[in-house]
């Protein structure tokens, strides 16, 4: 499908997803702009994408700094909002979690897309047209020992994301989820060692017993995530649905 003459802002474009995003929708067509915390990563994924890639600098769980940043693109048809940024929290029993732990990861993957949205869907409203696509996680959905401040923010993102596609599905914003499996990358190894610290199994055993969940017997790929994010673009009737990209996992037993 052709994104052409549309803007996409894509929130943690320096990490590895929001770089595999970026690259796909500027492929497809579309201009993309590109926010984190990190300037320089930012900058390293614009080479990436090529010429016309904005950067901009913003703490999505801040409001004075998305405020700032809306002021900043205020020039710019943002028509599509990928809210990618997020963070993967400890790797420890619930018991062992301390509450600004829990904070954190709220703030970031739960507070932060509620801010985004709530900074770029007015003009989206005011065109009557846009879409919104909220990385959420199969872990928001099935049990993942351990991480209990990611999977129930994950969850809470879900709610969010069909509720605000009831309120605003109307007025021509859709609003959807994709929900990556494990995907291949820094994230994934780090929690791989974590959980390999934690039950005494080596990194290698801990992979192994995690991608054993899926049908396909794997991980997922980055570019198979964002190749998902374009399909789901590519469908007109999509609206507060949530689409399941983890190689068939299944809850452990």
């Amino acid at each position: 499908m052709s994104l052409r003459g549309r803007t996409a802002l894509v929130t943690g474009g320096g990490g590895p997803l929001g770089r595999a995003f970026a690259r796909a929708l500027a492929d497809s067509g579309a201009r993309v702009v590109l926010v984190g915390r990190n300037e320089q990563a930012l900058k390293e994924t614009a080479g990436l994408v090529g010429a016309g890639a904005l950067t901009a600098v913003c703490d999505v769980a801040d409001p004075a700094s998305v405020t700032a940043l809306a002021a900043e693109l205020a020039d710019e048809d943002v028509s599509l909002l990928v809210n990618n940024a997020g963070v993967a929290g400890p790797v420890r029993p619930l018991v062992d979690i301390e509450p600004d732990e829990w904070d954190d990861v709220f703030a970031a993957n739960v507070r932060g897309v509620y801010l985004m949205c709530r900074a770029f869907l007015p003009p989206m409203i005011a065109a009557g047209r846009g879409d919104i696509v909220n990385v959420a996680s199969v872990s928001g959905k099935r049990p993942l020992l351990h991480r209990t401040p990611y999977t129930a923010s994950k969850m809470a993102l879900l709610g969010l994301t069909r509720t605000l596609a009831g309120e605003v599905g109307p007025q021509g914003v859709a609003v959807n989820s994709l929900s990556p499996g494990p995907v291949r990358g820094p994230r994934m190894d780090r929690n791989f060692r974590m959980t390999a610290e934690l039950t005494g199994c080596t990194v290698q055993q801990a992979e192994a017993d995690f991608a054993s969940r899926a049908a396909l017997g794997r991980l997922v790929e980055e570019h198979e995530v964002a190749a998902a994010l374009v399909a789901m673009l590519a469908m007109p009737g999509l609206c507060g649905a949530d689409i399941d990209l983890s190689a068939g996992m299944v809850a452990p037993a």
